[in-house]
């Protein structure tokens, strides 16, 4: 693996074809020229498309179609839902996760009806905008304009327009690249694929890649919009979608760490005083915390559970809160886990409550989420148990494909009223009772969008959000009355994904000033923007505790 370069630049176009290297020249005496550039972004270029191969990454890809609204500009009208694992030894290729059923070439979902053609939405072709050319992206097919320089986040890019030679064949990619200035590697492209025809359609797309380790840039998000594409007889297509790839180091860093720790501490002492055998009700407490644990780390293993880190902490926090509050003094303690999913879910594996990125994302404020946490804190008091036979550790072992048809974590509707009559009475003695306003307002918004966003507002392995009727009647009549109350964030709202570890991290943001009606969005899809770090650089440094607290769903902000 290739180190990273340590020539700093300070561009300027010195004369035609030539950018000036203050710092660091090609030679001693030779500065890079525009040629020099071009060559070594196309090298790095198609060896990325090389290394990638030898990665499974998950892939999951959302799409919220769209429809006209007087006040709002765009709202859902419909939306799509796929999760898989690439497989680039055999091409472009997805397994899904999502559908275990279905024959041939997957589809997420298709507009048009019987009569009329239909677009169809592939998720191989959201997956294949992580590249931009895999059959020959050179100077022979592409044309390079220098552009300008500019920072994404604290990597400072160089801009080129490509645009394809004439004749260069269908497919080809139009649109801006962002090219980091220390080792030319292509860091985000904008634009299309070019050639329209009756069965096929280029869609508009932005594609992001992060710097995972050191020299290494791979791909992690891809935003794609179209806006009135005619198809079939004139009709229209309006929709945006979000495609996210994580899980490209499942587990390997974790095992070398912990096997290393294990060897540079040396032998460990057992400190027990007393050898005291287990009571009958301790011993089955210690069976179905083995249950839980074996299908936390089956998940975490296969990269739909996050590793244990900061955004838990703030979860524990909030339980923290509810038990002190009410007295609770429940063994084991309770603990608080991360589904990597974009779907709104929660549900309980014993005394573990498991909440999705998704949902944690799209919470306005921590009573919203003290809301949610309180339900299924109600199925550990009343002791809803999971399996006790997930405790042999041969049941967790299943194919990734087969995971959600063997692994289902929903209540009966009896536990579940249970769970939401005892978790209202925990709000009610917490220090959030008089904020419950806020997530009565979450709640009916989460209500009034189901039939428009039914596979967001899904479960795959829990349940669905509770809507706590107590709850409902405490909401604000109109939220628009205040401009700075949120029903909901947009999808992306409070947590980031590092696609190499499968760290999960609370968003450092600024409050925003007033939000206009069309800027709230809830639940919707949004453009990726993320502020890019170099390996190893502060700002790529998990926050710390006391950082995430301070952002910890506090403040209605985005």
């Amino acid at each position: 693996m290739r180190k990273v370069a340590t020539i700093i630049f300070i561009l300027t176009l010195s004369g035609p074809g030539t950018i000036a290297a203050a710092a660091a020249p090609k030679t001693a005496d030779k500065p890079w020229s525009l040629d020099d550039v071009v060559d070594r972004v196309i090298t790095n270029e198609n060896r990325a498309n090389q290394q990638i191969k030898q990665y499974s990454p998950l892939v999951e890809t959302y799409i919220q179609n769209l429809r006209p609204d007087k006040e709002l500009g765009y709202v859902p009208a419909g939306d799509k839902y796929f999760l898989g694992r690439a497989d680039f030894a055999k091409g472009v290729s997805l397994v899904s996760l999502t559908d275990t059923n279905s024959k041939g070439k997957k589809i997420i979902g298709s507009i048009g009806n019987f009569f009329s053609f239909a677009i169809q939405f592939l998720p191989d072709g959201f997956l294949q905008m992580i590249f931009i050319d895999t059959n020959g992206f050179d100077k022979q097919h592409y044309k390079f304009d220098y552009v300008r320089r500019e920072f994404l986040g604290e990597v400072r890019c160089l801009v080129f327009d490509v645009t394809p030679q004439d004749k260069s064949g269908m497919g080809r990619f139009l649109g801006r690249i962002w090219v980091e200035d220390q080792d030319f590697n292509i860091v985000r492209f904008n634009g299309r694929y070019t050639g329209e025809g009756h069965s096929s359609y280029y869609f508009h797309f932005d594609s992001w890649r992060t710097n995972v380790q050191p020299g290494l840039w791979m791909p992690s998000f891809v935003y794609s919009e179209e806006r009135e594409l005619r198809y079939a007889l004139a009709k229209k297509l309006d929709f945006k979608g979000q495609t996210r790839l994580w899980g490209y180091n499942l587990g390997h860093t974790a095992q070398e760490q912990e096997l290393s720790k294990m060897f540079v501490e040396g032998p460990v002492q057992d400190d027990t005083k007393t050898a005291n055998d287990l009571t009958p009700v301790q011993a089955q407490r210690s069976w179905d915390r083995q249950a839980e644990e074996n299908v936390a780390d089956h998940l975490e293993r296969i990269g739909l559970m996050a590793p244990r880190g900061e955004v838990d902490k703030v979860l524990e926090a909030v339980v923290n809160n509810l038990e002190v509050t009410n007295n609770l003094d429940i063994q084991p303690e309770v603990r608080c886990r991360v589904l990597m999913t974009t779907t709104l879910e929660s549900f309980t594996l014993g005394h573990t409550i498991v909440l999705s990125r998704g949902l944690i994302d799209v919470l306005p404020d921590e009573a919203s989420l003290a809301t949610v946490i309180a339900h299924e804190l109600g199925h550990v008091a009343l002791g809803h148990r999971i399996g006790s036979n997930y405790a042999f550790f041969d049941r967790v072992l299943v194919e990734d494909k087969n995971t959600f048809r063997h692994f289902y974590f929903a209540r009966t509707r009896a536990e579940e009223q249970a769970a939401s009559a005892k978790g209202f009475q925990f709000l009610n003695n917490s220090p959030y009772r008089n904020q419950l306003g806020n997530a009565g307002l979450f709640l009916a918004a989460l209500q009034s969008r189901q039939k428009e966003i039914p596979n967001l507002i899904s479960a795959h392995l829990g349940d669905l959000v509770r809507v706590i009727a107590d709850l409902k009647t405490a909401a604000p009549a109109d939220a628009r009355q205040n401009p700075q109350m949120l029903a909901a964030l947009p999808i992306g709202g409070r947590v980031k994904l590092d696609p190499w570890f499968d760290k999960l991290d609370l968003i450092k943001s600024k409050p925003l000033g007033t939000n206009a009606e069309q800027e709230k969005m809830p639940f919707e899809v949004t453009a990726f923007m993320p502020y890019l770090t170099r390996f190893g650089s502060e700002a790529s440094k998990p926050i710390t505790i006391s950082a995430a607290k301070q952002q910890s769903l506090k403040n209605n902000q985005h």
